[in-house]
């Protein structure tokens, strides 16, 4: 069996899982860390550099990195990492005098951004200090994209929002608020080096059966609703309203709407409850707030009765999976009615490029999308790229960051000359020992048993009074003190040193799951997942999204398998062992930006 290659950070960034699964590689353990030792405008920077938005995205991101913590494989809850973001935000100090300084002279390089959303303001904050100079259009009056015309602001307060806006809106950008872009062309033949699109994916998805047309006027899209509600269009809703669909966007339809008049508010969708899109805290908090979420029913005709709106018809749906998991829908002929007053389509959005000509050299494929490299995220027309939702579909505001962060560096390395494929920058890494004495770290490594503490929030029936009410309320210092001690500090990684191990299996013993394994070595053909192997393990039961670690041969031909999935980082073998060949060494990504993929 081949020794584990440690040479490339991707060993030790997958073993981290929460960073790995964070889009922007957000180093959370670090972080945390720091929200544990009262260290919050310090924790702040760190997310700031990462995920440009720490008090949004400490609200409502849709938090990759928590489903991949490691605490949620010996308990039923991970970490609350994105609330603990927020506590960041919340708790921070005066952080002017630590944002990066931007050139007066810069270096005569102009970049146009196109739409003010999270993935244009991350460009602009990456460039910005490299002495670009930035012109940012946006047909809205206010910065922010969905973040504001699409987030209640029960669940994102404006000031929150305007906050972290404003510390890229005043990096020095020119601003044209108002302008709405109709050619691509035009744009092209301004003074501009690149133009880089994040226009979102902006076109909700329709429904298109009987009655659509005869119910127009009691029928709105989602993603428009909101934007209504949330730029003081809209103020009011009728007391009975149905809501289609089933994702995050339907979640905030339903809860917007109760808190506008409606009454009686149903969430109407194709699925099964447990298959709908929508994050289960979203659902939960639905169902918090008296809403009714009804599954497997599809709508089949919009109902006019004597030239009078009446509601909507559905016809139940079987869910059935086959062996693969894959899911079919069957019609039962069984069809329910269901009166309103107002219906709001929330199945879906897409992108839109209508002013986008087709005849200048960017290619779309089958689905109307930009052709794009991957990587660079450039167009087939190499001055221009996209990002966010309008690279390759609706995702989120952190994948959208994430976007960002790797347009600008192809943007700074087009604008030097370079490819902004093969000649990007490397990525390297730094392991650090944590070791002050023979039992003691300089960081915390006790395993603390208590679950996860509940978000202090406000009476749900306080909450749907006030559209502007934020309904959570954050942890106090207390509670986001022992949440942040739940931290198992994964990326303090166990380092391994085969020369001075005697094999006395004192770190075997003393492991509290079992992970350490001293076994003979096979063939140098064996893979380490053969059957052979994995019997000889102490926990056979092996994770295959996670990798299990190989020693080089030791002096008595065995090797260590160590299983880097269930591993607690607790450091006890390293505290056991007799020779120091375990150490605690905290993994420290260098240029997470480029280690984007």
């Amino acid at each position: 069996m081949k020794k584990t290659d440690t040479s490339h950070y991707r060993h030790f960034l997958k073993v981290v899982d929460c960073q790995q699964a964070c889009p922007a590689h957000t180093p959370v353990p670090e972080y945390i860390r720091l929200i544990a030792d009262r260290k919050y405008t310090q924790a702040y920077m760190l997310n700031w550099e990462s995920n440009v938005f720490p008090g949004i995205l400490g609200r409502v991101c849709d938090r990759p990195c928590e489903p991949a913590c490691r605490r949620g494989r010996v308990e039923d809850d991970p970490v609350a990492i994105c609330r603990l973001k927020r506590v960041a935000a919340d708790y921070k100090g005066d952080i002017q005098a630590l944002l990066p300084e931007i050139p007066r002279t810069k270096n005569g390089k102009h970049i146009a951004l196109i739409g003010a959303g999270p993935a244009s303001l991350t460009v602009a904050r990456d460039l910005l200090p490299l002495g670009y100079k930035i012109t940012l259009f946006e047909r809205d009056l206010q910065a922010g994209g969905m973040m504001r015309s699409q987030i209640p602001a029960f669940r994102l307060p404006e000031t929150v929002l305007d906050e972290e806006l404003d510390l890229i809106l005043q990096m020095g950008l020119k601003v044209r608020f108002g302008v709405a872009i109709n050619s691509m062309k035009a744009m092209l033949e301004e003074i501009f080096d690149v133009v880089f699109v994040g226009t979102g994916a902006p076109k909700g998805r329709d429904v298109r059966i009987p009655g659509r047309q005869e119910a127009k006027d009691h029928l709105t899209l989602g993603i428009d609703w909101l934007a209504s509600v949330a730029f003081g269009h809209t103020r009011s809703i009728g007391e009975r309203v149905i809501v289609l669909g089933g994702g995050n966007t339907a979640m905030d339809c339903c809860r917007t709407a109760k808190r506008l008049g409606g009454k009686q508010v149903k969430v109407v969708v194709r699925s099964t409850f447990e298959a709908m899109k929508a994050s289960p805290w979203e659902k939960s908090d639905a169902a918090g707030e008296n809403i009714e979420i009804i599954p497997n029913h599809t709508p089949i005709e919009f109902v006019m009765e004597k030239g009078k709106f009446k509601g909507v018809l559905f016809e139940e749906l079987k869910s059935s999976y086959d062996e693969k998991g894959k899911r079919t829908l069957t019609p039962t002929g069984n069809t329910v009615m269901m009166e309103c007053d107002e219906v709001l389509i929330a199945i879906g959005q897409d992108t839109a490029f209508p002013w986008i000509e087709r005849d200048i050299g960017i290619e779309f494929n089958e689905w109307q999308q930009p052709v794009l490299d991957e990587t660079s995220l450039q167009s087939s027309l190499p001055t221009v790229f996209f990002g966010g939702d309008a690279a390759f579909g609706p995702k989120n505001i952190i994948t959208a960051v994430a976007h960002g962060h790797k347009a600008a560096i192809s943007i700074d390395l087009l604008c030097h000359g370079k490819d902004p494929v093969l000649e990007r920058p490397v990525t390297d890494f730094n392991l650090v020992s944590q070791k002050m004495g023979i039992h003691e770290w300089s960081y915390h490594n006790k395993i603390k048993l208590d679950s996860r503490y509940p978000v202090p929030r406000l009476d749900w029936q306080e909450a749907i009074e006030k559209l502007t009410s934020e309904v959570e309320l954050g942890y106090d210092e207390k509670l986001a003190l022992d949440e942040a001690h739940r931290c198992f500090n994964c990326d303090v990684h166990t380092i391994f040193s085969e020369d001075i191990c005697i094999e006395c299996s004192a770190c075997e013993d003393v492991c509290p799951v079992d992970c350490i394994n001293f076994i003979p070595a096979q063939a140098e053909e064996t893979e380490v997942r053969d059957p052979i192997v994995v019997n000889r393990l102490r926990v056979s039961d092996i994770n295959p999204e996670q990798e299990l670690f190989v020693s080089a041969p030791l002096k008595t031909g065995h090797l260590m398998i160590k299983d880097e999935d269930v591993c607690l980082h607790c450091g006890l073998c390293a505290e056991r062992c007799p020779t120091g060949a375990w150490d605690m060494k905290k993994f420290i990504l260098n240029n997470a930006k480029a280690a984007i993929e």
